[in-house]
């Protein structure tokens, strides 16, 4: 999940305006340019004029390094604060999360009441949603996307970052009721029939808006029959004929029931 949306270019270009540059960056032409990246000792001043110019010239690497020297070499200065959260942003600028996140977390702890915070975790949040990988993989970042997210709803509810979030929320559940549905028909074709239920139940309880609650109940229907539990299997294909009526996997389900219909009545 790494695409960005034109909505989250434009949240993450407005909350870079929150921390505006008040220096002039004139000082600091196209000329000359090797200087900017000379760790020297110099006013915070100038050292944050020349990483915000490098940052507008999209040298995100260079504007990164900078905003960090504004930190070391001027700690107590107000410009250090701003410093931490423009180094966040240039490292998530830079896809490299791990510094992207760490920057954030260090802004917060030293400013945790300060009114650019909300960016700071959603910084952190956006950090963790783009490194979620494919269904194949081991979801731990995705479960701490989710985690992320859901804590910039719980802290900042009526903010604009938290409308982003509940959206990107519903995607997290997407992602996470897809793997269950893959661990569980791996479990299905193994024939280990209770182990697949316990995964599809999941998914039906824990994920029931995703798009993946429709198959859910298809394959509680199969794992029921295949476990001799017919009444368990028609309860699920009621539910799913309820809630899903027009689906292929009610279809499915409905011819499941009608070919084991025999069975059930013998049984």
């Amino acid at each position: 999940m790494t695409a960005r949306s034109p909505r989250k270019i434009a949240l993450i270009a407005a909350a870079c305006a929150v921390v505006p540059l008040t220096a002039g960056c004139s000082m600091f032409s196209g000329k000359g340019g090797d200087r900017d990246t000379a760790y020297i000792a110099r006013d915070v001043e100038s050292l944050y004029a020349a990483a915000k110019d490098r940052l507008d010239r999209g040298d995100v690497r260079v504007a990164a390094a900078l905003f960090d020297e504004v930190e070391r070499q001027h700690p107590y200065s107000p410009w250090a604060r701003r410093a931490q959260l423009m180094s966040a942003f240039s490292y998530y600028l830079m896809q490299d999360y791990t510094k992207a996140i760490d920057s954030a977390q260090r802004f917060l702890s030293i400013h945790p009441g300060n009114k650019d915070a909300p960016y700071a975790y959603y910084l952190i949040a956006l950090s963790y949603y783009e490194q979620i990988s494919d269904v194949d993989r081991d979801q731990s970042i995705t479960q701490q996307a989710l985690t992320a997210l859901t804590d910039i709803q719980r802290r900042y509810p009526n903010s604009e970052y938290a409308a982003d979030a509940r959206l990107k929320v519903d995607l997290v559940y997407d992602h996470l009721a897809g793997k269950e549905m893959q661990i569980g028909r791996f479990y299905e074709k193994t024939g280990q029939w209770l182990a697949a239920q316990m995964r599809f139940q999941n998914v039906v309880e824990t994920y029931q808006t995703t798009s993946h609650a429709a198959e859910a109940l298809y394959r509680l229907t199969e794992t029921s029959l295949a476990l001799g539990l017919p009444g368990e299997a028609k309860k699920y294909a009621a539910v799913l004929g309820a809630n899903y009526p027009g689906s292929e996997w009610y279809e499915k389900a409905f011819a499941l029931m009608q070919e084991n219909a025999p069975q059930q009545a013998g049984g």
